[in-house]
């Protein structure tokens, strides 16, 4: 295991209900860039430092996964500056922050459809997940070019393809996440209250929380708070309070 700063735990008295995978809808940059009268893809910038503080606090609290919501399908229909902005700081963030995210034994993997981007894109990406594919202390998915109904589409196409059958178990191995178990806790910051087409397939039974902080004022207190919001919560799963309850209880000897 690799990069003992990051992952130290935090000096404080930790509950056992913190998230094994948090995924966030990283939406606000524009706006932030605009409040402040700065091209949008300031805003973007800045949003890349919010995400490494992301990172560095979800690592130190006890969270394993992480998955963020870079780029969706949907982006492409943004002003083209902003597209071809977005993609050449893509490339800008791989190329810096990979070394320093693989010293903190971080696992990269970038998730979405390739089809549309860039050769250049493509090396990066590749570069970064084949340098960090041992690394096990930290999962970090960055969906890029995705899209959930796509996730759906791709898993369905590909068992089709193999004249697999399609079931739940079968499309839950061939979902673009099928590497990690399904996130307990979505974040949404800038106020905003709906899911845009992210994890369809993958949230069925998360936990959400709406947070009105833009995405680079998101910070460890904003990440605290949405945990300490889903630690109030009961995940029930179909069943009952009286049935948790009854099982989270020692059997009474007789």
């Amino acid at each position: 295991m690799k990069g003992n700063v990051l992952f130290a735990p935090l000096a404080l008295n930790m509950p056992a209900t913190v998230p094994h995978h948090i995924a966030i809808v990283m939406d606000g940059n524009g706006r932030w860039a605009s409040k402040r009268f700065l091209p949008r893809i300031v805003g973007h910038k800045q949003g890349i430092d919010s995400l490494k503080r992301c990172v560095k606090a979800c690592a130190r609290r006890g969270v394993k996964v992480l998955t963020v919501f870079a780029f969706s399908s949907e982006n492409w229909s943004r002003p083209a500056d902003e597209v071809t902005g977005l993609m050449d700081l893509l490339a800008m963030a791989v190329g810096r922050e990979v070394p320093q995210l693989h010293a903190d034994g971080v696992r990269l993997h970038f998730v979405g459809d390739r089809s549309g981007l860039s050769v250049n894109v493509l090396a990066g990406i590749a570069r970064a997940e084949s340098t960090t594919q041992d690394n096990s202390s930290f999962i970090l998915n960055i969906c890029f070019n995705y899209g959930g109904r796509w996730d759906i589409a791709q898993a369905a196409a590909q068992l089709a393809s193999q004249g697999l059958p399609l079931t739940e178990d079968s499309m839950n191995k061939a979902m673009a996440l099928a590497h990690v178990a399904d996130p307990d806790l979505v974040i949404r910051t800038g106020g905003e209250q709906r899911i845009s087409n992210f994890l369809l397939w993958q949230s069925a039974y998360s936990e959400f929380f709406f947070s009105d902080k833009l995405w680079p004022d998101f910070d460890q207190a904003a990440l605290e708070e949405a945990i300490s919001a889903y630690q109030q919560r009961e995940r029930r799963f179909g069943k009952t309070s009286a049935q948790l309850q009854s099982e989270a209880s020692p059997p009474t000897e007789t």
